[in-house]
């Protein structure tokens, strides 16, 4: 029996899967705590509530607030809004991997619907 060769781009369009699936996975099964930890930061007891645009507001004052009197606070903060994004990551290196799948596959409709244009004039 012979083996069988996967190319590198199809090997490109299998990692870009798994990892746009593995980041829509976690993104999606954190979600709901991630929203509950940032209204409870935000001190918005309820997205639904008429206070949310004050909330909002002193919460904005607050950053400005920490940026100017503690950096090192500040930039703390900064990091850990930033690491519990790392599912997103995830989803745009699997997207930037599947980019060439996606361009032949549209790349093949878009001859398609040209050419079923052109025959129905």
């Amino acid at each position: 029996m012979t083996a069988q060769q996967t190319s590198p781009r199809s090997l490109k369009s299998i990692a870009g899967a798994i990892l746009l699936a593995l980041g829509f996975l976690v993104l999606f099964a954190n979600l709901d705590a991630v929203a509950s930890q940032i209204s409870g930061a935000a001190g918005i007891p309820d997205a639904h509530e008429p206070e949310v645009l004050p909330a909002l507001v002193l919460g904005t004052l607050h950053a400005v607030q920490s940026y100017v009197f503690d950096h090192s606070g500040f930039f703390s903060a900064l990091l850990q809004i930033l690491v519990s994004f790392w599912p997103l990551i995830l989803i745009i290196l699997g997207g930037v991997l599947l980019r060439d799948a996606f361009r032949g596959l549209f790349a093949d409709y878009k001859a398609a619907a040209g050419a079923s244009a052109m025959g129905d004039r």
